[in-house]
């Protein structure tokens, strides 16, 4: 049987409801992502695709403010 990370969270953490929050609103910010994924891509190292970023940053802002 294969676990998924979702198996480990109850179906009724606040998390759940975070994360269908955040599947929403990237996408209403997608052209400002492109263009700025795009720059990343002129030179440099390759960076971290701005909608996981922005995730993982509310995910940690989430987790500070709570403590």
């Amino acid at each position: 049987m294969i676990r998924r990370l979702e198996d480990f969270i109850p179906a009724d953490h606040p998390l759940r409801v975070a994360r269908a929050l955040v599947k929403v609103a990237p996408v209403k910010m997608d052209r400002l992502f492109s263009k700025m994924y795009e720059a990343d891509i002129k030179g440099g190292r390759p960076s971290i695709e701005p909608k996981k970023l922005f995730r993982a940053m509310l995910l940690l802002d989430l987790y500070v403010h709570k403590h």
